[in-house]
C-alpha cells in the first residue's frame, strides 16, 4: 500500500509537471500569436491605408492606442509632449492655467488655476469640454487636449463647454497667458484671529512656504487649509504638507503590481511645525494629492474636512523613457489613505458636507464691523485724494474680511468648525 501511494505521489508530481511546462507552452504560443496579429495588422494598414502614413506614425499611433485604452491617465507621450511635462511643475509655462482629466469618458475640468486665464474667464470645476476651436474632443486623449490649449500667449482660443445646470452647451473665448502659478497664498482673518492658507497646486516650493507662514503666525487660534480647486501635483509636497500638523503615523502607501512600487510614507516627528486647531476645505476640484492631504488629516483625526466630495484620481504614474526623446506615462500603483481606504473613483468625503454659495441672510441688514469700515473709509479717502498706495494693495491682498466670510458659506462653516474645536478644548 504505502509502494501505491509512493507511486501515486510520483505519478500526481510528473502529471503536475508536465501541466506546467505545457501551461508555460501555451502561454509562450498566445504571446507568439498576439504578436503575429499585431504586425499583420500593421503590414495590412501600411499597405492599404488611404492616407500615406509611414512605419514610424503607425507604431507610435499603435502604442497611443494602447496606452490610453489602459486607462484615463495612462499615456504614450511623443517629442512635443515629453518636453511639455517637463515645465508643468516648473511654476511657469504658456496656456490657459486649467487642469483637466477624463472622467467618465469626458474631457473634464478638475480645476481652473487661480488667477489665470481660464481662472478669470469663468471656468469652474466639474465643466465638460465638448469642442475645442470647435473641433470635437470625443476620443481625445489627456496629452492631445493639452496640446491644443497650449500656444504662444496673448492668442485666441475658443471651448465649448457643458456644464451642469445650463440647458445647452456655451463657447467661452479666453487668450492665452503665460501662466505663473503661487502655489501657497497665506492670508490673515482677522476677525477670528486665524490663518488661511490658500494652496492652489502641488509644486516643488508647497511644504517650505506653507511652513514660512505657520511660522509666521504662531498666535493664530487655528488655521484653515483651502485645498478646493487644487488640482494635486507632486508626491513628496503632499506628504511634507501633511506633516506639518501630525508627528505620527503612515500618511499614505501605494500599492501596485510589482513590490517595487509598494511604499509607505511614515510622519516624521521632526517636521511638525503646529499643534493648532486646522480645518481643511476641498471640492470636486480638489484632485491626486489635495486628497491624500485632507484624506490622510481626516483619518489621523488631525483636521476637519469641509466642503464638497473630492475629485477620486488615487493612482500613481510614473515616466518611463522608452528613449531619449520618447516616453510612457503608466499608471503603476493606487494610494491607499492611514485607514487603508482608497481614493480612486471615490474621493475624500468631507466631515461636513457644505455647497458653495453666499451664507444665508438679509445681505441689506448685514452689520460691517469697525475693522472693515476702517479698511473702506481708508479705501474711499484714497480715491478722493488720488492716493492707491502699495499699503492698501497690501492689506487688501493680505486679510480676509468679514464682508468675503459671509459671501463664501463654505469658508464661514470652517471658521466656525474651528471655534467648535477651541471650545471643546
Amino acid at each position: 500500500m504505502n509502494n501505491f501511494f509512493k507511486a501515486l505521489g510520483f505519478f500526481s508530481v510528473l502529471t503536475l509537471g508536465i501541466l506546467s511546462v505545457s501551461n508555460a507552452k501555451t502561454d509562450e504560443a498566445k504571446r507568439v500569436e498576439a504578436l503575429e496579429k499585431l504586425t499583420k495588422t500593421i503590414a495590412v494598414v501600411e499597405k492599404y491605408y488611404v492616407d500615406d502614413i509611414n512605419f514610424t506614425q503607425i507604431v507610435d499611433k499603435t502604442i497611443s492606442g494602447l496606452m490610453s485604452n489602459l486607462d484615463a491617465h495612462s499615456s504614450f507621450l511623443d517629442d512635443k509632449a515629453f518636453k511639455d511635462l517637463q515645465i508643468q511643475t516648473s511654476g511657469e509655462f504658456g496656456g490657459l492655467g486649467i487642469q483637466v482629466g477624463i472622467k467618465d469618458g469626458a474631457l473634464t475640468v478638475i480645476a481652473p488655476i487661480d488667477d489665470t486665464p481660464a481662472y478669470r474667464a469663468g471656468i469652474k470645476s466639474g465643466d465638460v469640454i465638448l469642442r475645442i476651436d470647435g473641433e470635437s474632443t470625443i476620443g481625445i486623449t489627456i496629452d492631445e487636449a493639452v496640446n491644443k490649449m497650449r500656444g504662444k500667449p496673448k492668442t485666441p482660443i475658443t471651448i465649448t463647454i457643458v456644464r451642469k445646470g445650463e440647458k445647452k452647451p456655451f463657447d467661452i473665448q479666453i487668450i492665452r497667458d503665460l501662466i505663473k502659478t503661487e502655489s501657497v497664498i497665506a492670508k490673515q482673518i482677522p476677525s477670528e484671529e486665524m490663518l488661511y492658507l490658500r494652496v492652489s497646486n502641488f509644486d516643488q516650493h508647497v511644504t517650505q512656504k506653507a511652513k514660512e507662514f505657520i511660522n509666521k503666525n504662531k498666535n493664530a487660534k487655528g488655521i484653515i487649509l483651502d485645498l478646493r480647486n487644487n488640482p494635486g501635483g507632486l508626491l513628496n509636497q503632499a506628504v511634507g504638507l501633511t506633516n506639518l500638523f501630525v508627528d505620527k503615523g503612515n500618511i499614505v502607501s501605494q500599492k501596485g503590481k510589482t513590490k517595487g512600487e509598494d511604499e509607505v510614507f511614515k510622519a516624521d516627528p521632526s517636521k511638525k511645525v503646529t499643534n493648532l486647531p486646522l480645518c481643511v476645505l476641498v471640492n470636486g476640484g480638489s484632485a491626486s494629492a489635495s486628497e491624500i492631504v485632507s484624506g490622510a488629516l481626516q483619518d489621523l483625526k488631525r483636521g476637519v474636512v469641509v466642503g464638497e466630495n473630492t475629485f477620486g484620481k488615487g493612482s500613481v504614474q510614473v515616466i518611463m523613457p522608452i528613449n531619449e526623446k520618447e516616453g510612457l506615462r503608466l499608471t503603476v500603483a493606487k494610494y491607499y489613505l492611514p485607514s487603508g481606504r482608497t481614493i480612486q473613483a471615490v474621493g475624500v468625503k468631507p466631515d461636513v458636507v457644505v455647497y458653495p454659495g453666499k451664507v444665508p441672510g438679509d445681505d441689506e441688514n448685514f452689520s460691517i464691523k469697525e475693522s472693515d469700515l476702517k479698511l473702506h473709509l481708508e479705501n474711499e479717502l484714497g480715491k478722493i485724494e488720488n492716493k492707491n498706495t502699495k499699503d492698501e494693495e497690501k492689506d487688501e491682498k493680505s486679510i480676509i474680511t468679514d464682508k468675503q466670510i459671509y459671501e463664501d458659506i463654505q469658508l464661514k462653516t470652517a471658521i466656525d468648525a474651528i471655534k467648535i474645536i477651541i471650545a471643546k478644548g
